[in-house]
Parts: C-alpha cells; sequence; structure tokens
C-alpha cells in the first residue's frame, strides 16, 4: 500500500474562477522522498494543504497513511507532520516550551521521540531558553522540523522547508532528510530550488497546477531528447538575441554565465552563424542536461501547446 495517493484531484479558488490545482495524479511509496518541483504559484501548497487535510478537493480522491483525506481526516492529523513554507510556531515562546507544547498536543512528551529528532536538537539545545522568534532562518528551520517530528510521524509534508535559507543550511536539512528516510518515514517535499530535486527518489515537475512528468530525476535528465551545448562569447545579451533569431535554433536561454543552446543544425552551421553575426572569442561545448533544463523544455513545450 502507497503511503500517499492523489487521483485527479482539482481544486479551484475565487469561486471557481481560479485553478490551483489541475486533475493530478500521483502516488508515494512508503519510505520514499518524493519532490513536488516547480515555482511559486504552481500549486504545490494547495496540494500540501488538501493532503493534511487543510482544504477539501473540488473533485478527486485522496489518502495518506491509508486513510482517506475527507472521511479520516481527524486519524491523519495524528499521523502526519507539516511543516509549512511560512514559519508558522509561536514566536513568543522559547524554543524548549515550542516542542514541549507541540508534544503535548499529540499526548507525547520531548524525552519519548528523542532519538528521532537528536541529530537536530542538539544543534537548538544551546538556544533553548531563546524566544523561537529570535532564531536565525537555519534555526528556525530546525526548530520547525523538530516540532513535525515529535510525535514520530508516518508521513511529514515539508511545503518548501529551505525556502530563504543559507546554502549552508539547505545542505544540512537534506542531510537530515536523508537520515529520516532511513528510520521509515516517507516525505513529500515541495522546493523552487532545481538542484535539491537530485536528492529525491523521485520528483514531479508541476506548472500551473498541471504535472508535466514524474520520474527518478536521473530518469528525468536522460529523457532530454535532444543534444545540449553551452555557448558563451564576448557579448552575451546580442548572442541571445542572434541565436534566438538563428532559424536551426531550437531553444536558446540564459543559464548563468552561459546560454543553453540547442538546434537542429551542425555544430559547424551554428558556428558559422555565429561568427559572420561577428561574435567573437566563441566557446561552445557539449554539456549534460540539469533537472531545470528539463523544466525550462518542459515549460516551453505547454507553452507552444497553449498558443496553438
Amino acid at each position: 500500500m502507497d503511503a500517499i495517493t492523489l487521483t485527479n484531484i482539482s481544486k479551484t479558488y475565487n469561486k471557481g474562477s481560479v485553478l490551483a490545482v489541475d486533475d493530478i495524479s500521483f502516488n508515494v511509496a512508503k519510505g520514499e522522498v518524493f519532490g513536488l518541483i516547480g515555482p511559486d504559484g504552481a500549486g504545490k501548497s494547495t496540494i500540501f494543504r488538501l493532503l493534511t487535510t487543510l482544504l477539501i478537493a473540488d473533485k478527486g480522491s485522496a489518502t495518506v497513511a491509508g486513510h482517506d483525506v475527507v472521511k479520516d481526516f481527524q486519524t491523519i492529523r495524528k499521523l502526519v507532520g507539516y511543516m509549512p513554507g511560512r514559519f508558522s510556531l509561536y514566536g513568543d515562546l522559547s524554543v524548549e516550551e515550542n516542542l514541549n507544547f507541540f508534544a503535548t498536543v499529540f499526548n507525547t512528551r520531548l524525552e519519548e521521540n528523542y532519538d528521532l529528532i537528536k541529530d537536530i536538537y542538539v544543534q537548538l539545545e544551546p538556544f533553548k531558553t531563546r524566544r523561537a522568534g529570535k532564531l536565525s532562518g537555519g534555526m528556525k528551520q530546525k526548530l520547525a522540523l523538530c516540532c513535525a517530528l515529535i510525535h514520530k510521524p508516518e508521513v511529514l509534508f515539508l511545503d518548501e522547508p529551505t525556502t530563504g535559507v543559507d546554502v549552508v543550511s539547505r545542505k544540512e536539512f537534506w542531510e537530515m532528510l536523508s537520515r529520516l528516510k532511513k528510520v521509515g518515514i516517507t516525505i513529500l517535499v515541495s522546493t523552487s530550488y532545481m538542484d535539491e530535486a537530485t536528492r529525491c527518489d523521485r520528483i514531479g515537475l508541476i506548472l500551473s497546477g498541471k504535472l508535466l512528468s514524474i520520474n527518478t530525476p536521473e530518469a528525468t535528465v536522460k529523457a532530454y531528447p535532444e543534444k545540449l551545448y553551452g555557448v558563451k562569447a564576448d557579448k552575451m545579451y546580442a548572442l541571445l538575441n542572434d541565436l534566438r533569431a538563428y532559424q536551426g535554433t531550437l531553444s536558446c536561454y540564459t543559464f548563468g554565465e552561459h546560454l543553453h543552446l540547442s538546434f537542429k543544425s551542425s555544430e559547424q552551421e551554428v558556428m558559422s552563424y555565429m561568427q559572420s553575426k561577428k561574435h567573437l572569442n566563441i566557446e561552445m561545448k557539449p554539456i549534460t542536461p540539469t533537472v531545470e533544463d528539463c523544466f525550462i523544455r518542459l515549460l516551453n513545450n505547454q507553452n507552444d501547446r497553449n498558443s496553438n
């Protein structure tokens, strides 16, 4: 039995005028780390609120830990941990008071599941008397995760947990999730950081309430159908415009200090074209696509379909 199932789930807001989730279906296996990857406004938070019984879908059905999200909402709330995107703990309470409060809500004690949160709590312990609202972003994140785990949930929902957190804290956070997976906790995590996708067992790329693809990160990248090149020259903005105007170009966009380019012409034809446009110090080399490249390609295909 899967830990999470969604079957043809749709949700609208503003009396049906805003479609937030559009006929989405997917399953998450027990013990899996599944990532919903997409930009702000893609529908990720709505899916989380539906699965944690905070919203009711307009149509479709869903289960968490084998329980229906509508009929069994009270049972589900005892079995899941939820960390929303915004810090939502009690800022005027101390670290220790927040943990004890959430333990009491779930009829447990900090000591009862200490082994589960030990690696995280040892970093918080020196600040246990500090008000939660006065913690740094990384420490707030760790406290929120401890509170979500205090009752040893079967399924953990993490809605954009690393947004606004520094790179080091992001790395530490994902290392924590790897340890949680080893004890059998199922994790559904959402993020707009494409580099975090590689940390998941499977990912769903989501845009405007639609799932564009579901696969492992490796298979997602492997499915990229064209050769991809990194291109660089002296005048990058002019190069971008010229390559987008070139009839052999399939796609071209800025990616860091390079352009990522795919085309239907030969390499020599593309190089000759750039030289004919008087570009200097041209560098062009084949590169391996990233999850972000795959997402951009799916986005472009979606836009092409919508415009036809």
